[in-house]
């Protein structure tokens, strides 16, 4: 988005290590969701400038800690994120903080990606939102070692190209919706064709209704008007 379009200097040219995760696989689907982060606070600029669209930002309100990025699957929204799947990103990103992981009741922010508002004048890491209340709010009550052991399993690292991978991202979304508004003219066409249809059907008939039809037995006099 604009807000992002500004250089970050620190980063400037320079791969950066991001850690993915897979999620539990809720109840119904195949496969787990992907959960990632970056190694530090300047791989968090590169985070913040090149997320997908439909990604959701985790972070420790009002303590430092990891910038948390849940990858979500269409069909979701922020609101209808599967408990389980939820409830990995909170342990994770409370376990991805100095200060939060030791202490109890941690509450956590999230929001979509989209929300993030970086300007020149913030830290290095440090972001805003756009809209407060799109902001969310939960809370973890206590560390779950058994939901960090196994996210820990699924571990893996890269440094992969972020802003291309955005691009590429950004790419599939326009050519998604050239489709679908390309199919919603389609049906838009059938449908003022069937309706067309169904009018030239209607005329047709009440044309074809024998008590408006005139013929020579209705009591009309034909003749008359050439005498």
């Amino acid at each position: 988005g604009g807000s992002f379009t500004w250089v970050r200097d620190c980063v400037k040219n320079q791969k950066t290590m991001v850690y993915y995760f897979t999620s539990r696989v809720p109840e119904g689907e195949t496969q787990g969701w992907v959960i990632y982060m970056g190694e530090d606070k300047f791989v968090n600029e590169d985070l913040i400038a090149y997320g997908f669209p439909e990604d959701i930002w985790f972070h420790v309100d009002d303590l430092s800690s990891a910038h948390v990025y849940l990858r979500m699957k269409p069909g979701y929204t922020i609101d209808t994120i599967p408990a389980g799947v939820l409830e990995d990103c909170l342990q994770l990103v409370k376990q991805n903080s100095i200060e939060g992981c030791k202490l109890d009741n941690v509450p956590i922010v999230y929001t979509p990606w989209a929300n993030l508002k970086k300007t020149k004048s913030m830290e290095v890491g440090q972001v805003g939102f756009h809209k407060e209340k799109d902001v969310k709010k939960g809370r973890v009550a206590k560390k779950d070692n058994a939901i960090i052991n196994r996210l820990n399993k699924t571990k893996t690292q890269s440094k992969p190209d972020l802003q291309e991978l955005q691009q590429n991202r950004l790419k599939e979304i326009r050519r998604a919706e050239a489709a679908a508004k390309a199919k919603a003219r389609e049906a838009e066409k059938r449908t003022a064709a069937q309706r067309r249809e169904a009018k030239e059907q209607l005329e047709y008939k009440d044309f074809m209704d024998p008590e408006k039809m005139v013929t020579n037995n209705s009591g009309v006099n034909l003749e008359d008007d050439f005498w």
